[in-house]
């Protein structure tokens, strides 16, 4: 793979697990944390993402795009127990 794109993959991999680990210790040490909670969390990533007339950049685009991903993951897993 060309270093040109592979620092994007490692981003997208770092972010993605990164988030889950969070969004597992919060459900862990969180009693009160719920999957609506977490829906919650996933609407507001997805309206910020919609609302990018500004421009992000690249960086940005994908670490928002594996902080999405990672939520989605997270309440599919979570509503399949």
């Amino acid at each position: 793979m060309s270093t040109s794109v592979e620092w994007k993959d490692e981003k997208y991999s770092e972010v993605f697990e990164q988030e889950l680990r969070g969004l597992e210790r919060r459900r862990s040490s969180d009693p009160q944390c719920s999957v609506k909670d977490i829906e919650g969390i996933l609407q507001q990533l997805y309206l910020m993402d919609g609302s990018d007339w500004l421009g992000r950049g690249e960086l940005q685009d994908i670490i928002m795009r594996a902080t999405i991903a990672a939520h989605e993951f997270f309440i599919s897993q979570w509503k399949g127990e």
